[in-house]
């Protein structure tokens, strides 16, 4: 039995009932991204039944529309934890349910607390530049000349909760890079930020571009994980792209730290081609959307991303023998039509396939965790605290 999960970083459905709180009401990445092309899109993932989610939450993807027999179980899911990061998704899927929010801070300088700077600054020996809130692509800019002229590094915050660190790779080396950050997250941990993030970058005055060798540095899950139990059953889980990075690694049999969603897809098509022993459960991010596109809020670019994904679909269904699975969901939105460059709190897709299995409705689920469940019950695992089977 071999299970493969693509999670499409921010592909939302639609505002959650909850997004005023966030500041989100009216977010729709997907449907949103149709209207605004008004042109067909995404055939297979359309024949899986992604126009037929949408119609769960009274909604019409133009260009994307329900189908009359989707090759795929169909639904949407909401977030129950507090949040709208790549972390608290992903922890989500894979069963974990926060009672509170990972710290975020404030837009304007200083965004971090005097105690956390000090103590990085100490430890690091380097004094930093930044701490306020930005665009990644941006403050570099800003900041990229008195960087590489002091070696400071570059320190920001966005939305979410992290704590993010740029430096010139000619000025501090991604090995210096990757231990600064290691530093950080040792201190972060005490105030419960989600990510550390490391980015590089390269470039001269006024073109400085960032680099693929981005780093993620998670907080370790507080619980165990869909990936924890099913690695102590025997089964073999493999991460692609950033998933080792969300999870420290932990529950991860084989970890892939591919860069970009064409080398993550490569490496799945690698993965499920060369087949396995064991069972085998698969869960690959696909960032581009998110990272590239939807906090670029660049709509032509992020339908693109989507396109390219759904062209890998038959691909990998050609892979997979009868039992085997295929889900495609997301962890959060970033609607690129809407205001700011931020996440938005949607509902996110599941599209659940499997030869043998008549796909169904799986309706408005009350939590990503379902997931988690639903692969427990795949593999004859034990149970996870929250969620339920798709299929009872």
């Amino acid at each position: 039995m071999r299970a493969t999960v693509l999670v499409i970083d921010s592909f939302g459905m639609g505002a959650l009932p909850d997004a005023p709180s966030y500041g989100d009401e009216g977010a729709d990445t997907a449907g949103h991204i149709c209207a605004a092309l008004n042109r067909p899109l995404w055939p297979n993932l359309r024949s899986m039944g992604l126009g037929n989610a949408a119609e769960l939450l009274g909604r019409r993807l133009a260009g994307c529309e329900a189908v009359d027999d989707p090759a795929a179980s169909f639904g949407v899911m909401a977030e129950r934890s507090p949040g709208k990061d790549t972390t608290t998704g992903h922890w989500e899927l894979m069963g974990i349910v926060l009672d509170r929010a990972f710290t975020t801070f404030p837009s304007e300088y200083p965004s971090f607390p005097e105690r956390l700077i000090s103590a990085f600054e100490r430890e690091t020996g380097r004094e930093i530049l930044g701490n306020r809130a930005a665009s990644g692509t941006v403050i570099i800019q800003e900041l990229g000349d008195e960087h590489v002229r002091t070696g400071k590094p570059i320190v920001y915050t966005s939305s979410d909760s992290v704590f993010q660190i740029a430096a010139h790779e000619e000025v501090v080396p991604p090995s210096e890079l990757y231990r600064m950050c290691k530093i950080a997250r040792e201190l972060c941990d005490a105030y419960r930020v989600g990510r550390v993030i490391a980015r590089p970058f390269v470039g001269e005055n006024g073109s400085y571009t960032r680099t693929a060798g981005r780093r993620d540095f998670s907080m370790a899950p507080d619980g165990e994980t869909l990936l924890d139990r099913l690695s102590s059953v025997g089964v073999r889980t493999v991460g692609i792209g950033k998933i080792g990075d969300i999870f420290a690694e932990r529950g991860i049999t084989a970890s892939h730290h591919d860069a970009g969603n064409g080398a993550c897809l490569e490496r799945t098509r690698e993965v499920l081609a060369a087949g396995s022993a064991a069972d085998q459960f698969v869960f690959v991010n696909l960032v581009d959307t998110d990272m590239v596109y939807g906090h670029r809020r660049d709509v032509g670019g992020y339908a693109e991303a989507v396109s390219n994904i759904d062209r890998a679909i038959p691909v990998l269904c050609d892979l997979l023998d009868d039992g085997d699975v295929l889900v495609v969901t997301a962890d959060h939105g970033c609607d690129p039509t809407f205001r700011g460059t931020d996440h938005t709190r949607e509902y996110v897709p599941v599209l659940y396939r499997q030869r043998r299995r008549r796909p169904v409705s799986l309706g408005v689920r009350s939590g990503f965790a379902d997931l988690a469940q639903t692969m427990c019950a795949l593999f004859g695992a034990e149970r996870m605290p929250h969620g339920e089977s798709f299929f009872g």
